[in-house]
């Protein structure tokens, strides 16, 4: 009888057919709507708020009948050429994904919130012959709305005439916009990369008699992590993607209950915050929940005893848990397109759910992923050994040096302000990756940092960030960090810049506290650094489209002077209501309130009202998309989109708009009136 290892690699070799075809794109939605056609498809939630699904054969027929729409659109049109496609993931972009390849054209992936600008270099770069998304934007190539493209009816006759690239966007972590063009085989090759899988778990990738597999469509498909690591190796075997209402951490949470989803696959950022969130609710819930916790974690990592863990290592103080968070079903996380701290690591693994560190980059797709079952191994970070078909090698043959990776993954071709040309390779075939990495004795690769983000020292020393990064990781009060270069004389010397994003609780004094831990820590970094300047951020540190910090972005905001980035003294204004009623406001600010104190899990008497939704009260771009909804639907009304981006950022600022828009522009107070000038003539 057939192990279950064995089973699973069975069950994964299927892959190695695709070998034996011509390799493009349509032998690939061919291979996975027939061998697939009855297993379930897509879960997602309609517009009466059910769970609804449909399988494989529904998609292939919905995926034909787009693409008939599609060519009455297009009629007559040059074929072999680029369209865009800007919509958020849901069932709707699968189907358009495989519609826009029948009907001869190349797929062009971007961001669904990319600018009108944005969208229009994009065009202009490629050439694009159109666009699809579901904004409300005027473009100068033609637009085609994807409710009109959905409502309209279809036509039987279409015969497809198959595309054979896909093209994905990548504004990279130093500024360079860039294209890169997949064919069918870079993609065949990629889905052949999981055929080893097998060998190492059996939690990954599985047969269906060995249980349901449901994968979180979380990560946008635009970006190479969420199409290669969900939409086209999931669904090429036959599994179900989930598809949430948004992506707040309620309607994550609530999809992952309710439809029991075991993978999830996403960004550090996700993982931050769910750790972040479990931790301050077991605190507000009191020492001995925090206790327990604590506990809990301690056990599933190997760091304490069952005797020691007691009631916290059972299955059911286990299962009470993860009901609160992403439900008891899931089996198998991975992080990708960030640094994941160990802290995030040991929390997640901790609460039951098996976390994994992965690699890729948009110019090579997803290329490693830690496999071992062993949780003392995943707690290391490692982004684990090359996948089946992929060499990794250490530039000049070290322990230490940039990542080269050959592969047939690899981009065939890319295009840069408009000049399309072959991927920039070495002479033997390797693709340099820009980014540093180390490589264990059991082959396992460890990632420090990228190059173009290295510091030289005033020794000559190259100074890695992340790095740096790690000495500061438990300095109090702080969710995120990041260490980086700067120049504030515009010379070719260097500062370190320490940039901060700060818990809710701290105030004045927590500062002074944090500088002072600073300060003790400086003197045990490596190579006699020291830092400059400590700085906060107002915002969210930007992110380029592979989910890592874009340190170019602050180098050049710091030595331009920009206020996005203060110095760790800055005090914040306070928002002022001079011309409204009192009354009216005071209306407006008890739900405001309480709406906050919803959302970010906190008591309202740790609220200030000047309180920075990021800076001072820890929260993040997923969570405000969910603060914005219930405000809107607790004053019935609807934020303009130029509000939407962040520009909200305290409670006194949202009462402050909410007032605009219930009472109008707040009354300007009234000029003292100037005394009456005697007329010349008048008696005295």
């Amino acid at each position: 009888m057939a192990t279950k290892f064995e089973k699973v690699t069975e069950f994964i070799t299927v892959a190695a057919q695709l070998l034996s075809t011509s390799k493009r794109m349509e032998d690939i939605f061919h291979s996975t709507m027939k061998r697939n056609e009855k297993k379930i498809a897509v879960e997602y939630i309609n517009h009466k708020g059910k769970i609804k699904h449909y399988r494989y054969s529904k998609l292939r027929s919905h995926a034909y009948e787009l693409a008939s729409v599609l060519s009455q659109y297009l009629i007559q049109q040059p074929k072999n050429v680029p369209i865009i496609l800007k919509c958020a993931n849901s069932p709707h972009w699968c189907e358009i994904f495989w519609a826009i390849l029948m009907c001869g054209y190349k797929p062009l992936l971007i961001d669904a919130r990319t600018s009108k600008e944005g969208a229009i270099h994009v065009a202009e770069m490629s050439k694009a012959l159109a666009i699809i998304t579901d904004d409300n934007n005027q473009y100068p190539i033609t637009k085609i709305s994807l409710s009109d493209l959905l409502e309209e009816k279809h036509h039987y006759s279409f015969s497809p005439t198959w595309e054979n690239e896909v093209i994905f966007s990548s504004s990279g972590t130093t500024g360079d916009v860039k294209l890169m063009v997949f064919n069918g085989e870079n993609l065949c090759n990629q889905i052949c990369c999981s055929l080893e899988m097998g060998k190492e778990t059996m939690d990954l990738m599985y047969p269906d008699k060995m249980g349901k597999l449901k994968i979180l469509a979380m990560i946008p498909f635009h970006h190479i992590f969420g199409f290669v690591a969900v939409f086209l190796w999931f669904s090429f075997y036959g599994k179900t993607i989930v598809f949430p209402a948004s992506n707040t951490p309620s309607d994550i949470q609530y999809i992952c209950q309710k439809c029991g989803v075991t993978h999830v696959f996403s960004v550090p950022l996700f993982w931050d915050s769910l750790a972040l969130g479990v931790s301050r609710k077991a605190e507000m819930e009191g020492p001995q929940k925090a206790a327990l916790l604590d506990k809990m974690i301690g056990f599933n990592t190997g760091k304490i005893t069952k005797e020691e863990a007691g009631i916290a290592a059972t299955k059911v103080a286990r299962d009470t848990v993860q009901k609160k968070l992403l439900g008891n079903k899931v089996r198998y996380c991975i992080s990708g397109g960030g640094f994941l701290s160990r802290e995030t690591l040991t929390a997640i693994n901790g609460l039951g759910y098996n976390l994994y560190n992965g690699y890729g980059m948009t110019e090579i797709g997803v290329t490693s992923v830690e496999l071992s079952p062993l949780v003392e191994v995943r707690l290391k970070g490692r982004i684990g050994r090359p996948l089946h078909g992929v060499e990794y090698k250490i530039d000049g043959n070290g322990q230490s040096g940039e990542l080269l990776v050959r592969s047939g993954t690899v981009h065939i071709r890319e295009i840069i302000n408009g000049v399309e040309q072959p991927a920039t390779l070495t002479p033997e075939g390797f693709f340099r990756t820009g980014d540093i990495a180390e490589t264990d004795a059991t082959g396992g690769y460890y990632l420090k940092g990228r190059i173009k983000d290295i510091i030289i020292n005033a020794d000559g020393e190259n100074i890695f960030p992340d790095e740096l990064e790690i000495y500061f990781k438990d300095l109090p009060l702080v969710q995120h960090l990041c260490v980086l270069g700067y120049s504030p004389e515009h010379n070719n010397v260097e500062k370190i810049a320490l940039v901060l994003e700060l818990d809710n609780k701290s105030n004045d004094e927590d500062l002074v506290k944090i500088r002072e831990q600073i300060e003790t820590i400086v003197p045990n970094l490596p190579h006699k650094v020291k830092i400059d300047g400590v700085f906060l951020s107002r915002g969210k540190l930007p992110l380029a489209n592979n989910m890592k910090v874009k340190r170019f972005v602050i180098k050049k905001a710091l030595e331009e002077n920009s206020n996005e980035y203060v110095s760790i003294n800055s005090k914040k204004e306070a928002r002022t209501f001079e011309g409204f009623n009192p009354e009216d406001i005071e209306v407006i600010l008890k739900p405001m309130r309480h709406i906050f104190s919803e959302v970010l899990i906190l008591p309202e008497f740790k609220i200030d009202d000047d309180a920075h939704w990021i800076n001072d009260l820890g929260g993040d771009s997923m969570s405000y998309v969910e603060l914005i909804r219930d405000v809107q639907d607790e004053f019935d009304i609807e934020f303009p989109e130029s509000l939407l981006t962040g520009t909200m950022a305290t409670i006194n600022d949202f009462v402050y708009e909410v007032a605009k828009l219930k009472y109008g522009e707040p009354k300007k107070a009234k000029k003292a009136a100037k005394p009456e000038k005697k007329h010349k003539n008048a008696k005295k």
